[in-house]
């Protein structure tokens, strides 16, 4: 992880040797099309009746934008991004084997693909100011719950998406919802912050409702 870390910070220092600014193509005098990367971080939480209070994980993502017309500052951006979601702190649940205890930690990675309109507003000669709006899809993998049963001792981890073992019936696997946020890109070098809600719910117990939340906060480059 360390080693990403360093590798990310020093390609982001080089950039300013790039070429001139273009802003993702936000300047009227260069090609409309644009391809990034982005390192960040998320804040999530479960709400609803999962009720799982908000923890940290990373995102990496590679994107591409278009811009439809050289008179209007819109693009239109998707990608793919890697992320890591869940929450912490929930309960108390139950089983469909009749067991009860409390959640610790849910955790989930999702692999998400957003659709967002951008719009350009120039803050200055070497600063463009992009607000966004849009949906994203996504779908999780590789899930560990930790939880503790009502009787027991210590922790046990059980497989995020099992309805029978998870004391909150599982989730799916499929999600949908809308990210808001603002963007501001300097010499190529690209920073957001925004917010996402989901708008499908994700409990398999049909008596559980829960949508997955996060803020979440990302530097990247764009080419």
């Amino acid at each position: 992880m360390k080693k990403v870390l360093v590798s990310l910070v020093a390609m982001l220092c080089s950039v300013s040797g790039f070429a001139q600014y273009s802003s993702g193509g936000f300047s009227l005098d260069e090609e409309n099309m644009y391809w990034g990367v982005r390192f960040g971080m998320t804040v999530a939480s479960l709400s609803g009746d999962l009720n799982v209070s908000s923890k940290a994980g990373m995102t990496l993502a590679g994107v591409v934008g278009l811009r439809p017309s050289d008179s209007t500052p819109v693009f239109i951006e998707s990608g793919v991004y890697y992320t890591e979601r869940g929450g912490k702190n929930g309960g108390p649940y139950k089983n469909s084997r009749g067991g009860s205890g409390s959640v610790s930690r849910v955790g989930y990675n999702i692999i998400e693909i957003p659709l967002v309109i951008k719009y350009g507003l120039k803050a200055s000669d070497d600063i463009a100011i992009l607000p966004f709006l849009g949906p994203y899809f996504s779908y999780a993998f590789n899930g560990k719950t930790k939880q503790t049963v009502e009787g027991g001792t210590g922790t046990t981890s059980v497989g995020t998406f099992d309805e029978k073992d998870a004391l909150h019936g599982g989730l799916n696997r499929a999600s949908m919802g809308f990210k808001i946020g603002a963007g501001a890109e300097y010499n190529k070098i690209y920073v957001e912050l925004g917010y996402q809600f989901g708008i499908t719910n994700i409990a398999k117990r049909e008596d559980f409702s829960g949508r997955s939340n996060a803020f979440f906060a990302n530097i990247g480059v764009n080419f």
